[in-house]
């Protein structure tokens, strides 16, 4: 045994970003030794992600000299070796600028790695009855071994000293058949399911998609394709393809949701579905990414953070905080809390300008119009909210719940309606301010109650490094737009 016992548990990155070395304490004596080789609350506490394993393989070598690889595959990875010693060499190929790069090192049963998805693996036995184990969260399947790729063990550009020179060593024909990195293909990444995609958030996520080049990787659905409060319609996923689910998919008629009919049609859409997705995501380790609403509150306070507790009013508030709570349970999940949206399709700026025309046009009999001014809150624009999606998955954040809606002051829908009014035709005084319960005095139905305050506290997702535009000055680059 020529490894040092008891060196403490330490984590040491490589030049291949995601990369991890750990050093394991062995405790040993002339009679053998013992180590914990996988100690997942210690690991984490180091940097290691949670990557959830779900299966432990074992290879083992008869010869010093039998060299495998080099196969990057779509799991990750931690390996340790039970006997012996191996020399690894690690490839990055996965597509961006660290393609290419080469980690090498020699592990022993004191080291552990950790490799991420996409990265390739290869090792040489540099002992007879070498066996090294391997953890990785994905179980194998003919389906995922068709997105393996592959770079040649010899290939000069890579540069590995092998201890055992590949003229000495043993390797598959298959191994040797493998292309040079020039001609290696990058590993795809995981895909990304869309839901709810023809609704205005899924319209901005798929438009900023399109924008960055993403879309050969992303899966966009609605209702009549994929069903989610329905169980059978998960079969029609293969989920270890993926590795995020943005969900855009709700049920947002708020009175509505306040009858029968509507009541079940709420609590579908907003609860069981999005219940069943975050089962399904949890079974698979997909990042879960759902939208709240601020009606999850009663709207008793002025700022509305994270951590309050949940006080919903109405039946679709309701049906979204049970949403919300169901998709908590989910390990990996972005709840965004949004409030007040406006995108592609019916909003509000879009109606208060078609009645702004209406008011200027002096043959329509409308002379002003109501609009409620006892509710306080901020505009969130679905292309700002799909910018914030797309930050916390790509840097990694913290999962959990943001708050994510326009930054500035607190308005009033009177406000925002007489900025609309300027802005289209300058008759802003045109609007006349009302309470809600009046504004609702001779509606004809069930009419939920709407939260007095819904701004929401940005500090988190700032804390992140992302900033909601002003939603105000959002407002007049989009009117600017409808008005051109």
């Amino acid at each position: 045994m020529d490894f040092e016992f008891e060196k403490p548990l330490a984590a040491h990155e490589t030049n291949i970003p995601g990369v991890i070395v750990f050093d394991l304490p062995v405790h040993g004596d002339a009679r053998g030794w013992f180590k914990e080789n996988w100690q997942r609350e210690k690991m984490l506490a180091l940097g290691l992600p949670d990557m959830g394993p779900v299966q432990n393989n074992i290879s083992y070598n008869e010869c010093a000299g039998v060299t495998r690889g080099i196969h990057a595959e779509p799991w990750d990875k931690l390996i340790s070796v039970a006997t012996g010693s191996v020399f690894g060499a690690w490839v990055d190929l996965r597509p961006g600028d660290s393609f290419g790069q080469v980690y090498t090192c020699t592990l022993d049963p004191s080291k552990a790695i950790y490799v991420p998805r996409g990265v390739g693996n290869s090792y040489q036995a540099l002992e007879d009855g070498t066996a090294y184990t391997y953890l990785v969260n994905a179980h194998w399947s003919a389906e995922l071994k068709k997105t393996y790729t592959f770079v040649n063990l010899a290939d000069p550009a890579l540069g590995i000293e092998w201890p055992i020179p590949l003229s000495k060593a043993t390797l598959s024909e298959a191994d040797k058949a493998h292309p040079m990195l020039a001609d290696a293909l990058p590993m795809a990444p995981r895909r990304v399911l869309v839901t709810g995609c023809r609704g205005q958030l899924g319209h901005a996520v798929r438009a900023l998609a399109e924008r960055r080049g993403l879309t050969s990787c992303f899966d966009f659905c609605d209702i009549d394709e994929f069903d989610m409060s329905d169980p059978a319609a998960y079969d029609k996923y293969d989920w270890s393809l993926y590795g995020a689910v943005i969900n855009c998919g709700a049920y947002t008629a708020v009175d509505k949701a306040e009858v029968p009919e509507g009541r079940v049609v709420a609590w579908k859409a907003n609860a069981t579905g999005p219940a069943l997705l975050a089962r399904t995501c949890a079974e698979h380790g997909i990042t879960l990414v759902h939208v709240s609403s601020d009606y999850v509150f009663d709207g008793s306070r002025e700022l509305h953070d994270e951590d309050e507790p949940l006080s919903p009013l109405s039946v679709y508030g309701q049906s979204k905080a049970a949403g919300d709570l169901a998709v908590a349970g989910c390990p990996r999940h972005y709840i965004m809390r949004s409030s007040w949206v406006i995108g592609e399709g019916h909003n509000f700026v879009k109606t208060m300008r078609a009645l702004s025309d209406r008011v200027a046009d002096p043959d329509d009999g409308l002379s002003q119009v109501t609009v409620v001014d006892d509710q306080l809150g901020r505009l969130t624009f679905t292309r700002d909210m799909a910018e914030a999606i797309f930050h916390v998955l790509e840097s990694r954040a913290p999962y959990g719940t943001y708050d994510c809606t326009g930054s500035g002051v607190v308005r009033s829908w009177a406000d925002i309606a007489k900025s609309v009014f300027d802005a289209a035709n300058g008759n802003g005084d045109k609007v006349i301010p009302v309470s809600t319960a009046d504004y609702f005095a001779s509606a004809q139905g069930p009419i939920a109650p709407r939260p007095v305050h819904s701004a929401l506290d940005l500090s988190k997702l700032e804390a992140t490094g992302f900033r909601m535009p002003d939603w105000e000055q959002e407002l007049g680059e989009y009117l600017s737009e409808l008005l051109s």
